[in-house]
Parts: C-alpha cells; sequence; structure tokens
C-alpha cells in the first residue's frame, strides 16, 4: 500500500485557492452556506471562538478570563496571544 503525502507547496497552494473562492462570494447567504457546507459542526464552533479570543486580547482581558468565559483551554488563548504578539490580526480587530 502506498501512502502519499501532500507537500506544503501543494497545501499553500489548496489554502490559496480556498481563500480565492471565500472571495469570490457576491453575498453572505451563499458564502454561510458553503461555510456550512464545507466545515464541521466542530469547526463552526472553533473558528467564530478563536475570533472571539483574538477580539478579547486586543481589549486587553487576561487568558484566564478569556479561557474561563469561552470554555477554552488557556493554551488554546495563549496560542492566540502569539499571534497577536506577532501582529497578525491587525487588521481584523
Amino acid at each position: 500500500m502506498m501512502i502519499l503525502v501532500m507537500t506544503d507547496r501543494a497545501s499553500q497552494r489548496y489554502f490559496k485557492e480556498f481563500i480565492g473562492l471565500i472571495k469570490s462570494f457576491a453575498d453572505e447567504k451563499t458564502l454561510t452556506q458553503f461555510l456550512r457546507a464545507i466545515l464541521t459542526p466542530k469547526e463552526q464552533e472553533e473558528i467564530p471562538r478563536r475570533l472571539q479570543i483574538v477580539k478579547m486580547l486586543n481589549q486587553g482581558l487576561p487568558q484566564r478570563i478569556i479561557a474561563k468565559r469561552l470554555a477554552v483551554g488557556v493554551a488554546t488563548v495563549t496560542r492566540g496571544s502569539k499571534e497577536v504578539q506577532k501582529g497578525n490580526f491587525k487588521k481584523v480587530f
């Protein structure tokens, strides 16, 4: 049995294609239908929660408070905090 592994280059190409597709949706209803179809229920829950983590971090809330309010581990909040410190969410919130 042969095991195929996706290369980083292919993964990046597919991600870029995914972003292009999202940008192409003309209305919120179509985008919502697409995301509900492609994301698992768990992903639909986790992704907005991650955005709330970033929002709360930018508001200056302590990580432990954020973790408690959103029912996530402190490590999850810390991961978001590291991305905020890198400047990856400057144009988001």
